[in-house]
């Protein structure tokens, strides 16, 4: 499976987690403690593991745009 492959299966899941974190931060009064633990607290935890994925997976372009040997100057 190739990198690309695996970015388009990986965004989605990372883009539905965020969206978990937002609505039961917003929703927390509403929900029991034990539904917001397992919902925002494991979608938490499940989303920095696929964070940390991404930052893998798109790691080359991190080292051409961030950490390359030339520094470009702007006039």
């Amino acid at each position: 499976m190739t990198r690309n492959s695996v970015l388009k299966i990986l965004n989605p899941f990372m883009a539905v987690l965020a969206v978990n974190q937002a609505v039961t931060a917003i929703f927390s009064d509403e929900l029991s403690p034990r539904t917001f633990e397992f919902f925002h607290q494991g979608g938490g935890a499940i989303l920095l593991v696929l964070i940390a994925c991404h930052f893998t997976l798109n790691f080359d372009w991190v080292k051409k745009n961030y950490f390359s040997k030339q520094a470009e100057v702007r006039p």
